[in-house]
């Protein structure tokens, strides 16, 4: 995968904890940079660890689907960016963060924006990749969205945040349709 692949993806992971780090941020009015940061912190972490999770149980199965593992990444890609699109369109936007909110629900809010990379990490176990690398740079991304979104998220409000999620979720769509190109434009390599 190359460098601009891994920041396209590290960057469209990191969305939707940009989406809710702006609500919070909003709903906090004037957020310090310390709490700032410590939701950085936790998102980041989070967002690091769960594309781990997903690769270690697609290598398990990567024996069984080798001929159609470009399909899964593809399916699995489409399918989260898909899932994006529509959670930045949704009509009712639910007020994911409010002031005040404690570490567990921090915690929790981090796991749900992160499940989408488990996903992504799934689809990662199928191609020749340095996972560390890619969760590395995930969570990093992910750390400065996250930190950056609630410092900004009372200048800019969720609207736009709904805007940022709804690109990433096209960019991944689109990392999808180029790993599904790729591999059936050479399929000598991949059979």
């Amino acid at each position: 995968m190359s460098l601009i692949a891994i920041v396209i993806l590290a960057f469209s992971m990191s969305m939707d904890a940009f989406a809710v780090s702006v609500g919070r941020g909003a709903a906090l009015g004037r957020p310090s940079v310390k709490e700032a940061l410590w939701t950085g912190i936790v998102f980041g972490v989070v967002e690091a660890i769960t594309p781990l999770i997903g690769w270690a149980a697609g290598v398990a199965a990567s024996t069984y689907v080798t001929a159609v593992d470009h399909w899964i990444a593809f399916g699995l890609l489409a399918a989260v960016g898909t899932n994006m699109l529509y959670a930045a369109y949704k009509n009712d936007a639910e007020e994911e963060s409010k002031p005040g909110m404690s570490f567990l629900v921090l915690v929790a809010t981090a796991v749900g924006t992160s499940l989408d990379a488990m996903a992504v990490g799934v689809s990662l176990a199928f191609l020749q990749v340095n996972i560390l690398v890619i969760a590395g740079a995930i969570g990093g991304a992910t750390f400065l969205m996250a930190s950056g979104g609630m410092l900004v998220g009372r200048l800019i409000g969720e609207r736009f945040g709904r805007l940022a999620e709804a690109a990433a979720g096209v960019a991944l769509i689109g990392l999808g349709a180029s790993i599904l190109y790729e591999h059936l434009m050479e399929p000598s390599l991949y059979l």
